[in-house]
């Protein structure tokens, strides 16, 4: 069951420590490494949240997986999480710490949705508009394929969504077609 309160408690306790020992970078990309873990492998995130394993199976088995790829304090604090029963929230975590790591250092994610795969000049081309446009200073950009929007692009930042697809022109041709807005204009 996801908690974001949590989440944000143990990320913020993570971002403190790793701060006061100088390697807040470290263990950012330690949080990166273990975020695209996670997502890459859905056995991982299912093993975190199994009831049925015990935790000193986890605790070798994250050791394994990721001992040898993440900093001291990153090790220390995922068996910290097993030892109080939290391993099941490390992705929440994970992605808790690199939102707060993001606003302390003023970086803002930009998605960009398309149909298919774009250039790295068109990625380019999105990244400095968005720092003009927008002022958004320090921009990370996330592409995401989805075919569904037939064409165009899709961009979200900062809440705010530009929605330039053919799905949304068509919903909205689809939505005056039933309004019936032209059959009153011709009677």
């Amino acid at each position: 069951m996801p908690n974001p309160r949590l989440a944000a408690r143990y990320a913020k306790s993570l971002i403190d420590l790793a701060t006061e020992k100088g390697e807040l970078e470290v263990v950012y990309a330690d949080a990166k490494y273990l975020q695209a873990l996670t997502k890459a492998s859905k056995d991982f995130a299912n093993l975190l949240r199994s009831p049925i394993i015990k935790a000193d199976k986890k605790q070798s088995i994250i050791d394994a997986v990721a001992g040898s790829n993440v900093s001291a304090i990153m090790n220390a604090f995922t068996k910290l999480l097993v030892n109080k029963s939290r391993e099941s929230d490390l992705p929440e975590i994970i992605d808790a710490f690199i939102e707060q790591y993001n606003v302390i250092k003023g970086i803002h994610k930009v998605r960009l949705t398309t149909a298919v795969p774009v250039s790295d000049e068109v990625k380019n081309a999105i990244v400095a508009k968005a720092k003009t446009e927008a002022g958004l200073e320090n921009v990370e950009l996330e592409t995401k394929v989805d075919e569904q929007i037939i064409g165009g692009f899709m961009l979200e930042y900062n809440n705010n969504l530009v929605d330039a697809s053919i799905l949304r022109d068509l919903n909205d041709i689809k939505k005056q077609f039933s309004q019936n807005v032209y059959l009153h204009n011709i009677r």
